[in-house]
């Protein structure tokens, strides 16, 4: 396991050095593409902004409301047949629509089970498996004008569920229970 964590402390300044490193071969001015590259995002910032906003405020409004709560409540006796733990319906609901949202359930559900917990370290394995659905497609599809999104919704909510089942073997095959 102590292997995986020396790979991962060095892979981010690894790419940052191969990026240099293509760009001094290629001959391409790397300061000037980078700011070319800032001044394009935040022309897409400014373009994704109400969306965002929108996103956030729908967020507050489904934890404020209670309806994850109740939403957990209903699945609950369907879960005892897989032994999922129904304390994670919420942050599988609210991670496919914010990150930031589903950032402080995981903060929560630390507080209350611990890190090292089962729960915890699943929690830790489902975030890296899923996906922000709906963040991700409007900023995506809104910066580059699409409107038809045929069937990426479906395909999307499928692979998060997809995400979700196999972070849970996950965590059992590798902490187990």
């Amino acid at each position: 396991m102590k292997w995986v964590l020396y790979i991962s402390d060095f892979m981010i300044p690894l790419i940052i050095f191969g990026i240099l490193v293509y760009g001094f071969l290629k001959k391409i001015n790397i300061f000037d593409v980078f700011i070319e590259g800032a001044r394009e995002s935040v022309n897409t910032i400014l373009t994704i902004m109400p969306t965002l906003i929108g996103l956030m405020v729908a967020v507050g409004i489904i934890r404020a409301s209670g309806t994850l709560d109740m939403i957990e409540r209903g699945l609950k006796p369907l879960l005892k047949f897989t032994s999922f733990p129904s304390e994670l319906i919420p942050l599988t609901i609210l991670r496919s629509i914010s990150s930031s949202a589903s950032l402080g359930l995981v903060l929560d559900l630390f507080k209350q089970y611990g890190p090292d917990s089962f729960i915890g370290r699943l929690i830790s394995v489902m975030m890296g498996c899923t996906e922000t659905i709906f963040y991700t497609m409007s900023v995506y599809f809104m910066s580059v004008g699409i409107k038809k999104t045929r069937y990426t919704l479906l395909g999307a909510i499928l692979a998060n569920l997809a995400g979700v089942i196999a972070s849970f073997y996950i965590t059992i095959w590798v902490f187990g229970r």
